[in-house]
């Protein structure tokens, strides 16, 4: 047992990733605060209205991923990928500064738009160094489950710190300590050897080939079978993951009459499930299609906001354990299965054209879950999970999974 849990900590004896890990878990904490912040933000701005703002204020995130994730996925192919994330760093850590300082919904909506048009460009560079830098492809899978694990780890350690420095604090000046982490982190990252994220060789200066090679990535993500139905899941698990996100700061303050600190022990619960999945998902499934653990992963999710509206704070505890353990089981193996199907020289592409996909499904989800939350205020979690069970069921019939699609892969496997 000791032997399985510490081959997840093999990447981190080479410094380069070592490096670039430690970079991002700084970071990744402070932007727990971000998301806790943006969220009481919202609150405070719009008190009822808050589910209107949220999903506003997220869509307009994921508008950004879907407008330059492609882009950056191409320039993370062609160009220094070191100076990108050092780069995005110190540019996030200016955006996330001024956010204290806002006083109306535009300028909320305008700061979270630019800060993530850098995350777009930070997030595909990020993903292709790793198995840059991680030189065993063996590695590869453990790597990004080391990195995902982290990210749904500093998800449960940051809402609870969030939300009992907010009390402390205040909403506001949490963001203060996300601009710390950044700078930190770009530090970092400059010292990184340059020669371990090298331009790839076959790089091609960007030249007047951005939308082949992004219509190129896009074509790698579908015409594979296991990345394609991997995907398609991800639509349903974002509807509901973004009811989740718009709504719980609602139903907390407003549904339940309690504070800022029950809301980061929820987002805490919802983080400690997505972590517990986020090791546990190389484990529960082996296979080549990862079939099993998606839809697992996607039932469990929308099955457990389905009955969130009827619930109170410590069965809301529970349920949202479950909902972030079929989140990240969702959401997780698609990455992985980049990883072990696309060669490496295309990395770049085909992740910045699933960052773009990924992410349109949730600028679907916002706004549903804003519909749902202003509409429904007592079953917009009932409705969310509904939403998502017919998508499964949906996707299901299309791709044939049960019968055809995986027959003669499951062979394989």
């Amino acid at each position: 047992m000791s032997n399985k849990i510490s081959k997840y900590f093999n990447p981190l004896k080479n410094k380069g990733f070592a490096q670039l890990y430690f970079a991002q878990t700084i970071s990744l904490l402070g932007d727990a605060f971000t998301w806790v912040g943006i969220a009481l933000l919202a609150y405070d701005l719009g008190g009822n209205n808050a589910a209107t703002i949220l999903a506003t204020a997220l869509t307009l995130r994921v508008t950004a991923f879907i407008v330059f994730g492609p882009y950056a996925g191409v320039l993370a192919d062609n160009f220094d990928r070191k100076r990108i994330l050092y780069i995005t760093h110190f540019a996030r850590m200016l955006i996330v500064g001024c956010l204290p300082f806002i006083t109306q919904e535009w300028q909320l909506y305008l700061l979270i738009f630019s800060l993530n048009i850098f995350n777009a460009f930070f997030t595909p560079a990020y993903k292709a160094a790793l198995p840059q830098l991680v030189k065993q492809k063996e590695d590869y899978a453990i790597a990004i489950s080391l990195s995902n694990a982290t990210w749904q780890l500093l998800g449960v350690l940051g809402p609870g710190l969030a939300g009992i420095l907010a009390v402390w604090l205040g909403a506001r000046e949490i963001f203060f300590l996300d601009a710390a982490s950044f700078i930190i982190a770009a530090v970092l990252i400059i010292f990184i050897p340059k020669s371990l994220l090298s331009i790839p060789e076959n790089a091609n200066k960007l030249r007047l080939s951005v939308w082949a090679d992004i219509k190129k990535g896009t074509r790698l993500l579908y015409n594979d079978t296991y990345i394609r139905f991997a995907l398609l899941i991800e639509l349903a698990a974002a509807i509901a993951g973004a009811v989740v996100l718009v709504n719980t700061i609602t139903y907390i303050k407003a549904g339940l009459h309690l504070s800022s600190k029950e809301y980061g022990w929820v987002m805490m619960a919802f983080g400690i499930g997505a972590t517990i999945a986020a090791f546990l998902s190389g484990i529960l499934d082996k296979t080549k299609s990862k079939k099993r653990l998606l839809l697992t992963g996607v039932l469990m999710l929308a099955g457990s906001i389905s009955i969130a509206n009827y619930v109170g704070f410590y069965p809301l505890l529970i349920l949202w354990l479950i909902a972030g353990l079929g989140q990240s089981f969702a959401e997780m193996p698609s990455q992985i299965l980049i990883a072990e199907n696309i060669n490496r020289e295309e990395h770049g592409k085909v992740y910045g054209a699933h960052f773009a996909w990924s992410h349109l499904w949730w600028a679907i989800g916002y706004p549903i879950a804003g519909f749902l939350g202003t509409r429904f205020q007592n079953k917009e979690f009932l409705y969310g999970g509904i939403i998502s069970f017919i998508l499964v069921v949906l996707i299901s019939g299309v791709l044939r999974i049960n019968k055809s699609t995986f027959k003669f892969n499951n062979k394989q496997t």
